[in-house]
């Protein structure tokens, strides 16, 4: 599935991952391919995702909101870390 975390400031990452776990508000969700259609409020927290070469990436974010549909994940957040500053688990 396709992720893309974006901020006010642009875009944190874009590209391939096979899961994706966001602080929700009612607490951690996790998202794998073929998932339901979403839409979810996000609290200040730690987003997780595995790239498809099983690459595991965490990092801090602010509130914001998810989305997932046909295989398309977003994620925006009102702050979040620079591309480069994504680190490797």
């Amino acid at each position: 599935m396709n992720l893309e975390i974006v901020s006010r400031t642009g875009t944190i990452f874009h590209g391939d991952v096979k899961e994706v776990v966001v602080p929700a508000a009612q607490g951690q969700l996790g998202i794998l391919p073929g998932h339901t259609p979403l839409l979810a409020i996000l609290v200040p927290g730690t987003v997780h995702f595995v790239q498809e070469d099983g690459a595991a990436h965490t990092f801090n974010t602010a509130r914001g909101f998810v989305t997932m549909e046909n295989d398309q994940v977003m994620v925006v957040v009102d702050a979040g870390i620079e591309a480069e500053q994504v680190k490797s688990v």
